[in-house]
């Protein structure tokens, strides 16, 4: 009976799961996401994805966004939106506009780019795949961020989220 006790509780955590630790999650409805940047002053990171076919973008994804150190930080830091353009998946009609009209407002050209907002929804940095799991990703995004705190004022005015 002694050796099926190890078994029988290695089939309970399986049964009922182990808890995550974060609760990251890709949103992609804009106006909530950005609102909820704006509430909580935390930045929003805009994902420009092809999930379902862009190698780096699944490398990506594996490297960093998936790995526990990043899903953590961004819990704190940051609330994550995904436009995704997906080939072999379909996709609501209203989310695949939503994400047209978000390539074309910012002329994203290649996938991955992530682009860095803040609060106020003012783009403050853009970001790719590069090496060095999250640890890297995350110094990028503080980088960015310190660059922009950082930057005199100026008269031209930064890219915003539109969200009309």
């Amino acid at each position: 009976m002694k050796k099926f006790i190890p078994w029988i509780l290695i089939a309970l955590f399986l049964a009922i799961g182990l808890p995550s630790g974060s609760a990251f999650e890709w949103r992609t409805d804009l106006a909530a996401a950005a609102a909820d940047a704006k509430a909580n002053d935390q930045l929003l990171l805009l994902n420009f994805s092809g999930s379902d076919w862009c190698g780096w973008c699944k490398r990506l994804d594996k490297e960093v966004f998936s790995q526990n150190e990043f899903k953590t930080y961004a819990d704190a830091n940051l609330v994550p939106l995904l436009a995704d353009f997906p080939r072999r998946s379909k996709q609501d009609e209203a989310l695949a506009a939503q994400n047209q009209r978000l390539m074309k407002q910012f002329k994203v050209k290649g996938f991955p780019t992530l682009l860095l907002f803040n609060s106020e929804g003012e783009l403050i940095g853009q970001l790719g795949y590069q090496p060095g799991g999250p640890k890297a990703f995350i110094e990028a995004i503080q980088q960015a961020t310190a660059r922009s705190q950082m930057a005199a004022p100026s008269d031209i005015p930064k890219p915003t989220l539109l969200l009309e």
